[in-house]
């Protein structure tokens, strides 16, 4: 159906019994597995550094990405040095994915961070990060932080440096993504965002003398596949109203891979088109369903889109 090479990834869904939920998605066939994160949230969460380390104890190839890191609750020099320790951990399977984060504000206010200077600590810690892990004896005079002949030890053993992916959906995301990024991970997208956001990105690299032409444009999509396509797209429409309470009825087919297994793969097949290479899927269903969703996706959807 696809004629590039499309990669498949998937979220721990929750911060217990980690190991097999990790073993589990690797035997499925998913190319990446991944770790969101927040301090304190409505909901039970888990630190992305603490389970992808579980979760690369318990697997053997698939690779580890945070979905997504909240960058400016991090020291520059701490987040470094915990990506560059999970990626000597896991065997050099580990991808730092960025966030701002700033949608639970009572985090930033407990870490001693101001929501207001998200963004440009975010910037400033990937320069950090970006200089550490490729290099040693590091100065740098930044406006958070400060290096003086600083070096890791070990340095990360993928080569010049573990990939980096920025997530989010404001144009400043996308520069951040052009001038740091080696991946893309937009979400709540549509396919016709997701080419925009592609040109936005190839202009901002370019004016910035920057080559990404080993970029990867990525995608991250709510998903609810069942064989009966109604019982999926009411799922979906039940998990994301409660979630970002909201009616979700008439926002659904925009936002998320809903329905039976041949209206989500043509539904895919149109973010492929739009140039998306990476399909992180996140489950919008039940608790009880979440494996037979996976089960599903890996199964009716990611077969159709393999080379």
């Amino acid at each position: 159906m696809a004629e590039k090479h499309i990669e498949f990834g998937t979220a721990l869904r929750s911060p217990y019994d980690v190991a097999a939920q990790a073993k589990r998605i690797e035997d499925l066939g998913f190319d990446i597995l991944g770790c969101g994160e927040h301090v304190s949230f409505y909901v039970d969460t888990a630190n992305g550094f603490i389970s992808l380390s579980v979760a690369a104890g318990a697997t053997s190839t698939i690779r580890l990405m945070s979905t997504i890191t909240l960058v400016p609750l991090y020291p520059a020099a701490l987040l470094a040095k915990l990506g560059a320790s999970l990626d000597v951990a896991s065997g050099g399977r580990y991808t730092l994915g960025v966030g701002v984060g700033g949608e639970f504000p009572k985090e930033f206010e407990a870490c001693g961070v101001p929501v207001k200077e998200r963004g440009a600590r975010t910037d400033d810690a990937l320069e950090v990060v970006t200089r550490t892990w490729s290099g040693t004896n590091v100065t740098y005079d930044g406006r958070f932080t400060k290096l003086d002949d600083f070096s890791l030890k070990p340095l990360p053993i993928q080569k010049p440096r573990p990939p980096i992916w920025v997530s989010g959906r404001t144009d400043a995301a996308m520069r951040r993504a052009a001038r740091y990024g080696d991946g893309w991970l937009p979400y709540m997208y549509t396919p016709e965002h997701v080419a925009q956001s592609i040109e936005k990105i190839k202009a901002a690299a370019e004016e910035a003398g920057r080559d990404i032409s080993d970029f990867t444009f990525g995608l991250y999509v709510f998903t609810a596949v069942h064989e009966d396509n109604d019982t999926g797209v009411k799922f979906a429409v039940d998990r994301l109203s409660r979630q970002y309470n909201q009616d979700f009825s008439k926002l659904v087919h925009r936002y998320a891979l809903a329905g039976d297994p041949a209206a989500c793969r043509a539904r895919l097949q149109e973010y492929i088109d739009a140039g998306a290479t990476s399909i992180f899927v996140s489950a919008a269903c039940p608790d009880d369903y979440i494996d037979t969703n996976l089960e599903l996706i890996a199964s009716e959807i990611i077969p159709a889109f393999r080379d």
